[in-house]
């Protein structure tokens, strides 16, 4: 695998995500913000932010696939949560557990979370994008 997470000694060892992730592989992707559309655009989760995630994971899942990676072959990923609050903590993770489990993947990545006030469509909650390195 091409992908190495890890907490390293020095700093805080959270239980959701990695500090950081050391790639080896020779192939980078970059994919674009994934949403809660499913594969012919249509809107998933409406209001359901725990459901939007997990449609953005799976969507990320599925464009690695296209290109002969997997979901392990992440290295880093940015989300953007629209009118971001701290009680929003377990609706993000429900998302991301539910499909973590439906890949059978861990889903801890070194992750930056950034509250904005508004996607490019007025339904969407939540945007997920995503680096991966592929041997």
């Amino acid at each position: 695998m091409p992908v190495t997470l890890m907490n390293p000694d020095g700093l805080p060892k959270p239980d959701v995500y990695r500090q950081l992730s050391v790639a080896t592989g020779s192939r980078m992707v970059f994919l674009a913000g994934q949403v809660a559309r499913d594969a012919d655009g249509k809107p998933v989760g409406e209001g359901d932010l725990a459901a939007q995630v997990e449609q953005a994971y799976l969507n990320i899942a599925t464009g690695l696939a296209a290109v002969g990676g997997t979901f392990d072959d992440v290295a880093k990923l940015t989300v953007y949560v629209v009118d971001w609050s701290e009680e929003k903590f377990p609706l993000l993770g429900e998302g991301v557990g539910r499909a973590a489990a439906k890949l059978g993947v861990d889903p801890t990545k070194p992750i930056t979370l950034l509250g904005v006030a508004s996607l490019g469509e007025p339904d969407l909650l939540v945007e997920v994008e995503a680096t991966a390195v592929l041997p």
